[in-house]
């Protein structure tokens, strides 16, 4: 096997793409960075180029579809549960993506991998914004509180939750020692759940708080 300008060039584009894309990781600190989407990008490049090659001895479209199951085993890898949310949805989805870019590239489909690099740049950069702004309107959250058993605790929680426009789908409680221990899982204005917040740790009765 001969090394051609163009399979340079496919590589060269690769190392750009993975570069952007993971740049935009990295500046975020998430968990797959700058040289982690690189290798994801050149290495989809390279089996698809070396799948196109093989001839009558491999099935590229089979190397494809071990591509995409090998890039869901890393993917997999980034996602986190945090309390009551689920972290690293966006870098697994990053990676997905940037294996496909590599993919494209290494199949010679050189425009509509540079478009989806530019779309895919444009999501990351400008929909935060817009994700932060919508996030403002309808916000749901699993508060833990926690404190000396106590009543009048528990009707003051209802009453800040009208007060502040919120909605409480499931409320639960148990008991720990001496502690009461309270679950609410609250959904509203992001706002609202700020206020929420600044009573809830102003209350004396409240030795804990975790959302």
């Amino acid at each position: 096997m001969t090394l051609a300008t163009e399979d340079v060039i496919r590589l060269l584009l690769a190392i750009l793409i993975g570069g952007l894309i993971g740049a935009e990781r990295e500046f975020r600190d998430k968990a797959a960075g700058f040289r982690t989407l690189i290798f994801i990008c050149v290495g989809a490049t390279l089996f698809t180029m070396f799948s196109m090659r093989f001839g009558a001895s491999g099935d590229p479209a089979r190397v494809a579809a071990n591509i995409v199951s090998g890039i869901g085993f890393l993917g997999a890898g980034v996602i986190l549960r945090e309390g009551g949310r689920i972290m690293g949805l966006t870098t697994a989805s990053t990676i997905w993506l940037a294996a496909a870019l590599g993919m494209g590239l290494g199949a010679g489909h050189y425009l509509i991998s540079l478009v989806g690099t530019g779309m895919i740049l444009v999501v990351l950069w400008v929909f935060p914004g817009l994700e932060h702004w919508i996030d403002g309107f309808r916000t749901t959250r699993i508060y833990e509180i926690r404190g000396p058993f106590s009543p009048q605790r528990e009707r003051r929680i209802a009453e800040l939750l009208r007060e502040f426009r919120l909605r409480a789908d499931e409320h639960k409680q148990c008991k720990d020692g001496e502690c009461q221990i309270s679950t609410w899982h609250v959904v509203g204005r992001t706002k609202g759940h700020d206020g929420f917040v600044q009573e809830l740790m102003s209350d004396p009765s409240v030795t804990q708080l975790t959302f």
